[in-house]
């Protein structure tokens, strides 16, 4: 996660109408937040806690490819916990391997070849954070070192490795495969889980989803290094768009949903950045699930504006429309989590039953306008405490918090950043034997969304999910590809 200053100043007429409410806007907003389990929001009072329960003993971790993304997990997360030692890099740059050990004070052992690395048989696990082209060769490496693996997203580049990595797990059932997407660790997105199992929003029909950047996504680079720096750029290493963004949110989709998609359509253009990359820069895609729900997703790069946003953000959130009500997520810059009530009074079913009864039936225009019950949305408290079992200062400081929430004027935050939360419940995973949320079907599937969504685009067609059982059937055929081991 990333967090962001920001200010916000509200017109008079807002703050006024804001304080003005009345005692019995204050009962009904604290009725309907009891309905739909929801409380006041976390507030940022310091950094994220970086202090995890010890597991039974400490797992003996290396990380391949330490460049920006490894990095930063070994900064920000994995070096402060205690249940876990690093006691090996490995990269072929010298600059990324330097910097990675002084994270530790030199204390792992420095590689430049993870094959080299893997014969430690101390070595319990391995993270991989190398360009998503060379996850599959390494990840096989190190199963068949007999490690546990956790490797960033997208798991897998081909569709050859999606059927051979399914065939390494099947031969290795208790190595530990976990994926990085993060949003499945995170208590604010585990919270609107619930609240959409337990019919808070009523069915859930629609997702939207986008991840918006301003940005020309180049790292400076030299000719010498500008297919290491900038593989992201590059369809011979890189997944694009789908891979790097949409691959977190279409997970949240398949996640909310409890399925997987059954098909994929959409356009993409290279139409802005045209710098010598093959990536698109701006993707629109529509994934149809079994019930006939469906997940409108958009990246660009060129704007970052979210429409209704209360604070800035990075151009990314996840909006999951049902038929009583929506929710709004976003991980970026800090975590964001609201819910909005649209109650539909009517719905199919009462229609039959009116329609069978002889009753009389009004145009659904007409009721749509009748019926919907919208406002301010409540934020959605990971603790979901029931702010009608505390006493009259709490629910008066709920309703004031939620009220600054809606105006932007306060900013939530999880107590534990989700990376964090990932890492440390791999580390656990290893040590116990636990199953990570994000395991390898979740992983696979994931990847699969990305390689189709790519294929629908580039052949301008509808592809159904059950093509992938037919491509890459044959085994993994590996063309020769650059030296292993730098970071992404």
């Amino acid at each position: 996660m990333q967090t962001e200053s920001h200010t916000h100043d509200s017109p008079p007429h807002e703050t006024q109408s804001g304080v003005g409410r009345t005692e019995i806007d204050r009962r009904e907003f604290a009725k309907g937040a009891t309905g739909l389990g929801v409380a006041a929001a976390t507030l940022a009072h310091g950094p994220f806690v970086r202090t995890s329960k010890a597991a039974d003993r400490v797992v003996r971790y290396a990380m391949i490819g330490p460049g920006s993304r490894g990095r930063r997990l070994l900064e920000r997360h994995l070096v402060h916990m205690q249940h876990g030692e690093c006691v090996a890099l490995c990269d072929i740059y010298e600059k990324n391997l330097r910097r990675a050990l002084e994270v530790f004070d030199n204390a792992p052992k420095g590689y430049t070849d993870y094959n080299d690395l893997l014969q430690d048989n101390s070595i319990e696990a391995v993270l991989i954070t190398v360009p998503l082209y060379l996850h599959f060769p390494v990840m096989k490496a190190a199963l068949e070192a007999g490690k546990h693996v956790f490797c960033e997203k997208s798991l897998v580049f081909t569709p050859e490795e999606v059927h051979a990595l399914r065939a390494l797990h099947e031969e290795r059932p208790d190595q530990i495969i976990q994926v990085g997407l993060q949003r499945r660790y995170s208590k604010l997105y585990q919270r609107a889980k619930q609240l959409i199992d337990s019919g808070a929003i009523g069915n859930v029909t629609h997702i939207q989803a986008q991840w918006h950047r301003n940005t020309n996504w180049r790292r400076k680079a030299s000719q010498e290094f500008e297919d290491q720096f900038n593989w992201r750029l590059y369809r011979k290493y890189s997944g694009g768009l789908c891979a790097e963004l949409m691959s977190h949110q279409v997970d949240v989709a398949d996640w909310i949903l409890d399925q997987h998609p059954r098909s994929v359509m959409g356009v993409g253009g290279l139409d802005y950045w045209r710098d010598g990359r093959d990536i698109y820069d701006n993707i629109n895609l529509v994934f149809e699930y079994a019930g006939g729900q469906k997940l409108q997703y958009s990246s660009i790069m060129t704007n970052r504006h979210i429409a209704g946003r209360r604070v800035p953000g990075d151009g990314c959130r996840e909006t999951i429309l049902g038929t009583d009500g929506a929710i709004e997520l976003t991980l970026i810059p800090y975590g964001d989590g609201m819910l909005y009530r649209d109650v539909m009074k009517v719905k199919m079913e009462d229609q039959a039953q009116q329609e069978n009864d002889g009753e009389n039936w009004v145009a659904g225009a007409t009721v749509g306008m009748d019926t919907a019950e919208q406002g301010d949305g409540f934020p959605i408290d990971p603790e979901a405490v029931d702010p009608n079992a505390v006493g009259f200062v709490e629910k008066e400081l709920f309703f004031a918090r939620t009220w600054a929430y809606n105006k932007g004027i306060l900013r939530p935050t999880e107590d534990v950043d989700p990376e964090y939360a990932e890492l440390s419940s791999f580390l656990t995973d290893v040590a116990t034997g636990g199953r990570p949320r994000a395991d390898i079907e979740v992983g696979l599937q994931d990847s699969v969304a990305v390689m189709l969504a790519n294929l629908a685009m580039d052949q301008q067609r509808k592809v159904d999910f059950i093509e992938i059982e037919q491509m890459g059937g044959g085994g993994v055929q590996m063309s020769s590809a650059p030296e292993a081991g730098s970071g992404a």
